[in-house]
């Protein structure tokens, strides 16, 4: 398998060079890693100062995706796999970041932290943001348990909603139609008046949808699986004083739609409603060298499925409703100490609860609901943190640990040590080595199934690369190693002999490793990139029977171009190769097998016209080649589709 790494590194290194001829001869070879970030140290950083590799989707690449969805886009992100984004519009997708299991990664709404505490792994769908209410999204791949505490095992998606830019308001309405009967109508307002900031979108959304099930009848009488999605977000800013300003955020998000039975059913009767609701108040006080952040935030989710009996289901009846509380309080302390070390300290309480009900009844098999009380099933973690940050010369240092007490487990402690040097300030090499912890669902501690005595699983993570910055402005090229060593893994188990029981427990151990690599090209009106990804790993229960990754491919790899033709319009295009992967498939005889899907290739394609300053036509077109393919066994997946749409500004 390092023979792998090697021929893939080296690959692209060879197409790093053929770009380096054609773009040596524009500008000098002293490119400064200038690009600052703020996820990866929760303070304001160059990427020259800190010892990993931070993915930004800028606001350019997001006005380059008008028309897909935000698990769409992340899916052409190295090293991250959506798995379920070319699904049937509004069904939920899982998020694969380096090998990690769905709910190890961390995702940040402007820097609160949103998760589902009534999902079993506390996953939060991301098909509740709207791309035209995102600014830009900064991605950092790795374990961030020291700053940012459970969940961020794998890495940390930071979503950044449009923010107060210019003094004066602004309106901008969009409307946009496409395949399935889509159609998408969203109204911003953004300016500051005075010391006020004021940012809102209203969105729309409506797909009548395909069938989500694939149909192996032949028939062609599965229904149309549709939906509809109404969203509001708002971000207001006051500059109280010179040193002090408050800011708050409001994200609220309302999806309904249809649902088939499970994997190759139909079923017409199958409805969901959730509603997403994040409120944040913030506060930041500049000190003479640094700066102390406050945040409170209150994320509320309804999960609500309701299953009549039809035909299609044999008389099946399933009613689901969940909800989940989430309420964080933080403050953050970022201080400069001389012109060698800068600290990040913090303290977090973090208040988890849910009430759950849920009912099956099958001829045949009638049990009573299962119920979980939202007056027993809840959760505090209390929380503190530091991290240094030492620069001298070329040398660059991160050490961090972070303490967390939970009231049901108990305490762990988390460490992070990150060195890196830039070299001729343009090639910077780094190595990390990290603890992260993903802390017990309150499903998995107090359902029917629950065990209070679940500990955290624990994770160890050893990462080293590069990022050269080879032509200043024009070439760069990053590649990382990674591996990662996760203990405690919390898995569900069933005993084989009288009386049958089913619980949670902690044993399983899962080992993961691979390597991303990256080439990006900008030059006059060309923006390139080329990348590649590889990772293996296996979940191994206390039994040791091991386990594959399921619906995760070892390799992917893509590219992406995008071309300034002329003033007003642009086009692009965006490569990507998903190879083979594993998905179980249920047997009628409560077995299961493991099935291979086959590899595929998908080519998207978008066009941009900027008719004037205020009006501008985009058509994003999807699977050009209309590639047949499979993301979760039994079910559709998208063939050619697109989204056609005008965006105008009012002044």
């Amino acid at each position: 398998m390092k023979k792998n790494y090697i021929l893939v590194a080296a690959g692209l290194g060879f197409a790093q060079l053929a770009l380096l001829s054609t773009a040596a001869h524009a500008q000098d070879t002293t490119r400064v890693l200038k690009d600052v970030v703020v996820t990866a140290t929760r303070s304001p950083k160059k990427l020259s100062e800190i010892g990993r590799v931070v993915t930004v989707i800028t606001a350019e690449d997001i006005a380059h995706a008008q028309g897909k969805s935000l698990p769409e886009l992340l899916n052409t992100v190295p090293g991250i796999i959506f798995s379920g984004a070319e699904n049937a519009p509004g069904i939920s997708s899982n998020i694969y970041l380096r090998g990690a299991s769905t709910g190890n990664t961390l995702i940040l709404l402007d820097g609160f932290p949103v998760n589902n505490s009534s999902y079993i792994d506390n996953r939060y769908d991301l098909n509740v943001f709207p791309l035209d209410q995102i600014d830009h999204i900064e991605i950092l791949k790795g374990s961030g348990s020291t700053l940012y505490g459970s969940d961020a095992v794998a890495g940390v998606i930071n979503i950044i909603t449009k923010h107060p830019a210019q003094q004066g308001l602004k309106a901008n309405v969009q409307l946009a139609g496409g395949t399935y009967n889509t159609f998408n109508e969203a109204i911003d307002l953004n300016g500051k008046l005075k010391n006020t900031g004021i940012a809102i979108n209203f969105s729309n959304s409506d797909s009548k949808g395909f069938p989500a099930a694939k149909d192996t009848t032949g028939k062609g009488g599965f229904k149309n699986d549709g939906f509809h999605q109404r969203s509001i977000s708002a971000n207001l800013n006051q500059q109280v004083s010179q040193k002090f300003s408050l800011n708050g955020n409001l994200q609220t998000s309302f999806n309904n739609g249809d649902l088939p039975f499970g994997a190759y059913q139909d079923d017409e009767n199958y409805t969901y409603k959730n509603t997403f609701l994040l409120g944040g108040l913030g506060g930041k006080l500049l000190l003479p060298k640094g700066s102390l952040v406050f945040n409170m935030s209150h994320n509320y989710v309804s999960n609500k499925y309701n299953d009549l009996p039809s035909v299609q289901n044999d008389s099946t009846h399933q009613v689901t409703n969940n909800t989940g509380h989430i309420t964080n309080i933080e403050a953050v302390l970022n201080y400069n100490l001389n012109k060698h070390f800068d600290i990040t300290s913090g303290a977090r309480f973090k208040y988890s609860a849910t009430s759950q009900y849920s009912l099956y009844n099958t001829p045949g098999y009638n049990p009573p609901a299962a119920v979980i009380s939202g007056d027993s099933a809840h959760n505090s973690v209390a929380s503190i943190y530091s991290s240094l940050f030492y620069k001298a010369g070329i040398f660059h240092m991160e050490l961090g640990g972070r303490y967390n007490h939970d009231s049901k487990y108990g305490s762990n402690f988390t460490y992070t040590v990150n060195p890196s040097v830039l070299l001729a300030n343009q090639l910077k090499v780094f190595a990390t080595i990290a603890s992260a912890f993903k802390s017990p669902s309150l499903y998995q501690l107090f359902s029917q199934y629950g065990n209070i005595n679940l500990k955290p699983e624990s994770t160890t993570s050893y990462e080293a690369g590069f990022d050269w910055a080879i032509i200043k402005n024009i070439l760069s090229f990053n590649t990382v190693f990674y591996k990662y060593d996760t203990k405690n893994v919390i898995y569900f188990f069933s005993e084989s002999t009288p009386p049958y029981a089913s619980f949670y427990k902690n044993g399983s151990f899962q080992r993961n490793k691979g390597f991303e690599s990256e080439v990006k090209l900008s030059i006059d009106k060309l923006t390139a990139s080329a990348w590649a990804a590889y990772v293996t790993g296996t979940l191994t229960d206390a039994a040791g029977t091991p386990t594959p990754l399921f619906r995760q491919p070892k390799n992917t790899y893509g590219a992406k171009v995008y071309y300034q033709f002329v003033e007003s319009f642009s086009a692009g295009l965006n490569y990507k190769y998903t190879g083979a992967r594993l998905d179980e498939q249920f047997n009628p005889d409560f077995t299961t097998s493991n099935i291979t899907l086959k590899y595929y290739s998908l080519v998207d394609a978008h066009l941009q016209f900027e008719a004037n300053k205020h009006l501008s036509v985009f058509a994003d077109l999807k699977n050009l080649f209309d590639e047949k393919y499979t993301e979760w066994l039994g079910y559709n997946t998208r063939g050619f589709n697109f989204m056609a749409g005008i965006k105008y500004q009012i002044n």
